[in-house]
């Protein structure tokens, strides 16, 4: 075991202090590692499980290969960038190119192809969620490439910006801080993409992320030759004289500097286990503590994450205070301890009758967490100080590059084992998705329903109401026309996987198609007349012409409802025969399905818009219900995540009391470089 670290009084040099355009363009990098490549991480996560059904096993899966990606790519950037010589130096073209290239690369992975004619080109469902899964992993890969290309040089210029022990930490201090003002409107994205502005009526919050995206681009560019323009390479003229060095001499180089292995595992371990339960972090809000409320549970992780965000602000202060009073081992040891803390407290704050106690564990990780990654980068540059004075040579990008990529190759294991984490805790996204499915087709119906409200209150008929009836009924006719082909496809289709314990299920199935098949087909024919009388009347409708158009125009969104609901019972009925244990959960559930299943087969399209209005609220209201999870799957979720974080954070401990370079011994390196550069 290490001597404590003793740390003598410094002050900091007039000529070593940080400007503040420099300090608030480096620190405005952190809106890409920290924001950006979050969002990326547990969104595309969380959708593709909670929006999509696509499995969580196979998404943790397809996250890992991007990290194995960068086990190739991290070092070959960092290494390029180090050997990098033009007249704007080392790191900055990398900004330049690496921001577009993450704004662009950003909003491509959310435009996931999807929907009933895109599901119609495959056979099966399985084909189906495979193409959505290859898509995402390929636009995953060329986003996190992106980001790599930005941050390895930027990193590596934050090290070079300033030689001074305790600017080093201030300047990466500003990019937490940046970062985490951005990150703190992260989990709003989810609160945007849910809005119908956004997502639009019937779609869910996948299809809202696609326009939100386009606002995070809009901010990135020009942010991009911002950051190219104002940081400057203090280092680059002396750099630009060293010989380029072979790829695989920078690497052996950092594998034999103990201090930054030791450095490494430490980061590497804790970071490896809350990025394990990430995921869970995001379905407990929603599935235990609001009972699969996703719009509440939305909000709630929205105001986390500005709690978060804030706390992650306001930290920066107080570890510039502490890391030159304690040193910063002994400061990064304290983080450690916060975080175990953190992770202890959830045992009583994930409690659904206070949802908001769960802000108590957030204030403590934030502030851990801040600590934990801002000094991490800011001791690699004083590794790199150490190994300069021993080799005569700065590689930071390839010191950076290598201290992320084990973070990223802990983060892919954590993105594997978090999937696998969601399938061992049993978690049923299809049950969820098919609840999404049937709760969009209502919220069209009701929003109908609302507008043809107004028709009645306006009392009469007018050229406007004309036009908007003339206007859905052409919209309702190429929504069935489009549906009668999806039928007909279905109807030829075995889609019995999943069902084998319900024999009656391909027999019921096919009934209902070809049920749906026939009242569409019907409705088309309907609405081809309606278009023919619309075409022959004048600019005024009547309200006769109105009672009987309006059930015509939302009879085919009513059709996709019953659909949707018989898979939804038949999926619940096929659960509750594979888990016997919880039995009583899915005879809670049943008598809730079957509800909606006679309310849609008797809802009365004709009757008064008030009266439809009033009967689809409800049916959103009780379709809640249906998202509730087993209480096996809610406790394992609990448990994983709050005790496999506080296993590793252990290890984690045991790595840092091995780092041997002190404030001390820091302050001696900087001393006899400065020497040395005289000389």
């Amino acid at each position: 075991m290490n001597e404590p670290e003793l740390v003598a009084e410094h002050k900091t040099k007039p000529q070593d202090r940080i400007k503040f355009s420099q300090l608030a363009a480096y620190g405005a990098g952190g809106i890409i590692p920290i924001a950006l490549f979050n969002i990326a991480g547990i969104l595309v996560g969380l959708m593709g499980n909670i929006s999509l059904g696509l499995s969580a096993f196979w998404l943790g899966a397809i996250l890992i290969v991007p990290r194995l990606w960068d086990a190739l790519s991290d070092p070959i950037i960092g290494h390029l960038s180090d050997n990098t010589r033009t007249r704007w130096g080392r790191r900055r073209p990398y900004l330049l190119i690496g921001g577009i290239l993450v704004a662009i690369s950003f909003v491509v992975i959310w435009w996931i192809p999807k929907g009933d004619m895109v599901r119609s080109w495959f056979p099966t469902d399985s084909g189906y969620q495979w193409f959505q899964l290859s898509y995402i992993l390929v636009t995953l890969m060329i986003f996190f490439t992106a980001v790599n290309i930005f941050e390895i040089p930027h990193g590596a210029l934050g090290m070079e910006i300033t030689s001074d022990y305790h600017e080093r930490t201030r300047l990466f201090s500003a990019k937490s801080f940046v970062g985490n003002l951005f990150a703190m409107g992260t989990p709003w994205l989810l609160v945007l993409a849910n809005m119908e502005i956004f997502k639009g009526v019937g779609g869910n919050e996948a299809d809202g992320m696609r326009y939100v995206s386009l606002m995070i681009a809009a901010i990135i560019i020009p942010l991009s030759f911002w950051w190219t323009y104002k940081l400057h390479e203090p280092g680059f003229v002396k750099a630009a004289k060293h010989e380029k060095t072979p790829f695989w001499q920078d690497l052996k180089r950092t594998a034999n500097n103990r201090n930054f292995l030791m450095l490494t595992l430490t980061i590497f371990t804790l970071a490896m286990g809350f990025n394990f339960v990430i995921l869970l972090g995001s379905y407990i809000p929603i599935f235990y503590v609001f009972g699969g409320d996703k719009v509440a549970g939305a909000y709630l992780l929205a105001l986390n994450g500005m709690i978060w965000g804030i706390t992650g602000l306001l930290a920066v202060f107080p570890l510039n205070w502490i890391s030159p009073r304690l040193g910063k081992r002994n400061t990064l040891t304290i983080a450690i301890v916060l975080m175990v803390v953190a992770q202890l407290s959830k045992i009583v704050c994930y409690n659904p009758a206070y949802p908001y106690l769960i802000i108590i564990p957030t204030v403590l990780l934030s502030a851990g967490m801040l600590f934990f990654f801002t000094l991490g980068s800011s001791m690699v540059g004083d590794i790199c100080d150490e190994d300069e004075l021993k080799t005569g040579y700065r590689a930071d990008g390839s010191y950076y590059s290598i201290f992320w990529w084990f973070i990223k190759m802990g983060t892919a294991l954590a993105s594997f084992v978090g999937g696998a984490l969601i399938v061992f805790t049993m978690f049923d996204e299809t049950q969820v998705t098919k609840v999404d499915s049937i709760q969009g087709n209502i919220k069209e119906l009701h929003s109908e329903a609302v507008l043809w409200k107004g028709y009645q209150d306006a009392g009469g008929s007018s050229v406007t109401w004309y036009e908007k009836a003339k206007k859905q009924s052409e919209q309702a006719l190429e929504e069935s026309k489009k549906y009668v082909i999806y039928l007909e496809k279905e109807s030829t289709r075995d889609r019995s996987e999943g069902h084998e314990n319900l024999p009656e299920y391909s027999k019921n199935r096919k009934e209902m198609l070809m049920n749906a098949l026939i009242k569409t087909k019907t409705t088309v024919a309907e609405l081809e007349k309606l278009e023919l009388i619309f075409a022959s009347s004048s600019s005024a409708t009547s309200d006769t012409l109105l009672h009987y158009a309006v059930p015509l125009m939302l009879q085919t969104k009513l059709e996709k409802a019953k659909m949707n609901s018989f898979e939804l019972m038949s999926h619940l009925e096929s659960k509750a025969k594979e888990t016997e244990k919880s039995r009583k959960h899915y005879d809670e559930l049943m008598p809730v399905i079957n509800n909606v299943n006679e309310r849609l087969a008797t809802l009365n399209l004709a009757a008064a818009p008030e009266w439809l209005e009033n009967e689809l609220g409800q049916l959103e209201k009780e379709l809640v219900t249906l998202t509730k999870q087993t209480p096996y799957t809610l406790f394992m979720m609990r448990f994983v995540e709050i005790g496999l974080p506080v296993l590793l954070s252990l290890f984690s401990i045991y790595f840092v009391m091995r780092y041997t370079l002190t404030e001390k011994r820091s302050h001696e390196i900087k001393e006899l470089l400065n020497q040395r550069n005289a000389q």
